[in-house]
């Protein structure tokens, strides 16, 4: 496991996002677009880490390509493996093997989560829920599902960093 995790989620146009991830070693980078709830899928699929199921699996639409999330919990770590579909109507209910996988990586439950709510928390602090939906267009800021990842870190991991949440209740 690498201590050097980064993750990122910057608005980029009028339905598009650039989300990178990065462990030090090697790093994903893809653009999805408003074409699924990205940014709530993937808050959604994190905070699935600590509930009884212990996959998570969730798809960004790249028009037409997909990329698909499996996060593997395994006691306190998560494997993490970004698989490419060409074509999303197409792969969508395909097995993960029969894509290409682009970035794995293991890491510990609790920096993944921390870095996943870190750069939700900065999308919000730069665009606002109002600057969001108006870049986002088709879905709002995923502010609940931003609240239930952050509260559960908060309650289950043992994190020192910083944790900071903005914006209306």
């Amino acid at each position: 496991m690498s201590s050097d995790l980064q993750f990122s989620w910057i608005l980029t146009g009028s339905g598009w996002a650039t989300c990178q991830i990065t462990d030090g070693e090697s790093e994903h980078k893809s653009s999805p677009s408003y074409c699924t709830n990205a940014l709530a899928d993937l808050l959604t699929g994190v905070a699935g880490l600590y509930g009884p199921t212990a996959t998570q699996t969730f798809s960004f639409d790249l028009e037409p390509a997909e990329v698909r999330w499996v996060l593997s919990r395994r006691e306190a770590a998560v494997e993490i493996d970004i698989y490419r579909f060409p074509d999303m109507y197409k792969s969508f209910d395909l097995p993960d093997a029969d894509g290409t996988l682009l970035w794995s990586s293991k890491q510990s439950r609790t920096a993944f989560s921390h870095v996943v709510t870190e750069a939700a928390q900065d999308v919000l602090r730069l665009h606002g829920e109002d600057g969001y939906r108006k870049k986002w267009v088709e879905h709002p800021f995923p502010f609940s599902e931003l609240r239930e990842l952050r509260r559960l870190h908060l309650e289950r991991d043992a994190c020192d960093l910083t944790h900071e949440l903005q914006a209306s209740d």
